[in-house]
């Protein structure tokens, strides 16, 4: 983990550098130092603060802290994190109006529970473009937004005042480093060139996160439980995330790497607060309780064929 929280973050950090180092390096290097710190920010919140905000990259709680801010450093807020995944998302997967994964913006419909609209029959090919918005929307909007509702929600506990102007303090200090200090120094690229390499960054890490995170849940194998009148999911909680989740790629070893594991969504969602660099074990001894006890074990052979798989069920999604 130590070994790879060094590369991720070199891999965010030192293109980022560059930029002012080498001022004179030709406009396809510039485009290219962009995409490669979009890989690569998607790849931190992947393998180190997702890690991190669950208390699983460390046993020292400071370390967990420390790691998990760096959401923060990429335009996202861990404070908002904690509530929207580790709480909502985490004890009510798949589960409409509660969590917030399958809940996108109207045009996109990731639960048969969710109103059917007519633009979401073409759904299965726009919203891979979406996708790559993912980013820029925690960036602008949707963390204001998700704090005064978490809010409302009572998951506030430290104060939403308080809470209010720490989002506003990262927000400009990042908005600061990654896009104002490159207009300001950078000589040779216009404040259309940056900006353009800014929004190409945060497209890609969105389309980055977005294929891995969500053929992990919006598969046709994928249950979506709607609690009964008092309340509550009749099932365990643990059988409740095996039939909600989905793993794929298991013996791609660059894709576990990059993906902190997250292609391991069962270990995951039963073991959240265990270090991903141990789920592969893990899944072993998961998928042969699972069969003892006849319960469901869903994987996809590739990253490709979940991606693919994905896209049927978005399909299905976007018809009566």
């Amino acid at each position: 983990m130590y070994l790879k929280t060094f590369f991720q973050m070199l891999g965010y950090f030192l293109p980022f550098a560059t930029l002012f180092v080498w001022q004179e390096m030709p406009t396809w290097m510039f485009y290219s130092i962009w995409g490669v710190m979009g890989l690569f920010m998607a790849g931190m919140g992947l393998s180190i603060q997702h890690d991190a905000n669950h208390g699983a990259y460390s046993s020292n709680a400071t370390v967990n802290s420390a790691l998990g801010a760096l959401i923060n450093f990429v335009g996202g807020s861990a404070h908002n994190w904690k509530i929207q995944h580790n709480i909502l998302h985490h004890t009510y997967t798949n589960v409409t109006g509660y969590d917030e994964d399958i809940h996108p913006v109207g045009f996109l419909r990731f639960s048969p529970n969710e109103e059917l609209k007519g633009i979401h029959r073409f759904q299965y090919l726009y919203a891979w473009f979406f996708y790559g918005l993912m980013t820029l929307e925690w960036t602008t909007t949707k963390d204001f937004n998700g704090l005064k509702r978490y809010n409302d929600m009572g998951f506030v506990k430290t104060g939403y005042a308080k809470e209010f102007i720490k989002l506003v303090i990262w927000k400009i200090f990042y908005l600061g480093y990654v896009l104002a200090l490159p207009i300001i120094f950078l000589d040779n690229f216009t404040w259309i060139e940056i900006l353009i390499g800014f929004l190409s960054m945060h497209f890609i890490a969105g389309l980055m996160l977005g294929l891995i995170f969500q053929p992990a849940h919006v598969m046709e194998t994928s249950e979506f439980p709607m609690p009964n009148e008092d309340m509550t999911i009749e099932n365990t909680w643990a059988v409740h995330q095996m039939n909600t989740t989905a793993n794929f790629g298991n013996n791609n070893n660059l894709l576990n790497w990059y993906a902190g594991g997250l292609n391991f969504q069962v270990e995951h969602h039963l073991f959240p607060n265990i270090c991903h660099i141990h789920y592969k074990k893990i899944s072993k001894i998961v998928k042969e309780t699972a069969k003892e006890f006849n319960v469901p074990y869903h994987e996809q052979t590739s990253f490709a064929a979940a991606i693919w798989n994905h896209g049927i069920m978005l399909k299905k999604l976007g018809r009566a």
